[in-house]
């Protein structure tokens, strides 16, 4: 479906033809990207949660509008927003942190239960027994009886400890780094808009630019609101179905499921490795575990074959192949936070290619259909188009909102 006139940011076009070879061109944007990349990883510390915070101030910003033609003031509804974000993750923190410290201390036994289950299926496979006694062997050759495992667990046990420790307070910095960035971007308001609009010339590319922040607003708000009760509706779930198993901890199983599967792919297998790594401590033989993650793996796979296609829009619905080579990418860079904002990346880039001449193959390589053609913009001024769609409830209002603007811009041809 052709998008609508007039909001479309504004084609740069050179002023006159290039006389840069194609290929000293390209080697250019080569070296851009590797330069890019290479920014992008070093600043991860940095970049990660200001990206986070920008995420999260066009999924809040519809709500900091409903609060605002409601008469509650900007910096109130930010407040209430940060405080609300904080006390969730305190929550999820808090239950959480109960059965973490449990596995934690109980490290050595799950360790050696782990290590008496894989020996009792190594056994099982009498094709394999005669390769694995020689490899016991070699190993007894050079090490004591017994005691110097026990104390290498205890070791890796300290080890591991010692690394959360250490990043526990990064990780608190950088919470509290993108709620305060959060706080100040949502309590200034239309200022950000304001001043992106007001970075383009024409009164009609005002307008593109504008709508395209609101169609980034709407995109990630419909995207990460239904993902976020689908996952939720699957914490659930997956807690019941671990405790109808009776495995221990179901409640950080439930909230494993649901932090996990805002990782595309890679989160639901993680899940699953996990909870047969638990049912084969806590169950007899391998039968029972392998249905543990076999009933993981079923709840994982409803979620995303079904019910994440049936509720999410087909319009922000993704490439599968680039969202696991962005998830990749983005894992490299910044690891598991990486992983987490890969699709809503992704999402923003496709509404972007839907508004910038030039991106409508860029556009169509992301998405599982064809973009909407694009067009080119009308003027319009930047102060106007803000305050006119200010008063809108969604995307489709603030177009409607702001074509009288365009029309009224067409009939003065000094404001272009």
């Amino acid at each position: 479906m052709p998008s609508p006139e007039g909001h479309r940011f504004p084609r740069f076009a050179p002023d006159g033809e290039s006389t840069v070879p194609r290929l000293a061109n390209w080697a250019i944007i080569g070296i851009f990207m590797i330069l890019a990349f290479s920014a992008i990883a070093a600043g991860r510390d940095f970049l990660m949660p200001v990206t986070m915070a920008v995420l999260l101030f066009f999924v809040f910003t519809p709500l900091r509008r409903f609060a605002e033609r409601r008469g509650v003031p900007d910096a109130l509804t930010a407040l209430g927003i940060t405080l609300s974000i904080l006390l969730t993750v305190g929550v999820i923190a808090y239950a959480a942190s109960g059965p973490l410290s449990r596995a934690m201390n109980n490290m050595p036994f799950i360790s050696q239960q782990l290590e008496q289950k894989f020996d009792s299926v190594r056994d099982s496979l009498t094709g394999l027994r005669d390769a694995a006694r020689r490899i016991e062997e070699a190993q007894e050759v050079a090490a004591d009886e017994g005691g110097q495992t026990t104390i290498k667990v205890e070791q890796e046990s300290e080890t591991t400890l010692g690394t959360v420790l250490k990043m526990t307070p990064l990780l608190l910095g950088q919470v509290l780094f993108t709620l305060i960035l959060l706080f100040f971007m949502i309590a200034s308001g239309d200022l950000l808009y304001l001043k992106i609009v007001q970075s383009f010339d024409r009164m009609r590319d005002k307008r593109g630019a504008y709508l395209a922040l609101r169609g980034i607003e709407d995109s990630l708000g419909n995207y990460l609101g239904a993902i976020t009760i689908i996952n939720a509706g699957l914490g659930l779930t997956v807690g019941l179905a671990m405790w109808a198993w009776g495995l221990p901890g179901a409640l950080l199983f439930g909230i494993g499921a649901f932090v996990l599967n805002f990782i595309p792919y890679l989160g639901a297998i993680l899940g699953v490795v996990i909870s047969g790594l638990v049912a084969l401590i806590v169950m007899p033989g391998v039968f029972w575990p392998a249905m543990v993650a076999l009933t993981y793996l079923t709840l994982t796979s409803l979620e995303g074959q079904i019910i994440t296609p049936y509720f999410v829009s087909r319009r922000l619905q993704m490439n599968t192949v680039v969202v696991f080579l962005a998830v990749a990418l983005w894992a490299w860079l910044w690891s598991v936070l990486g992983m987490v904002i890969a699709v809503p990346v992704l999402v923003v880039m496709r509404v972007l290619a839907e508004h910038v001449p030039g991106w409508e193959k860029f556009g169509n390589f992301l998405a599982g259909d064809e973009p909407p053609a694009l067009e080119d913009d009308d003027q319009e001024d930047a102060r106007e188009v803000v305050e006119a769609g200010a008063d809108a409830e969604d995307g489709a209002s603030a177009r409607a909102a702001t074509a009288e603007l365009v029309t009224e811009g067409a009939s003065q041809p000094d404001r272009d």
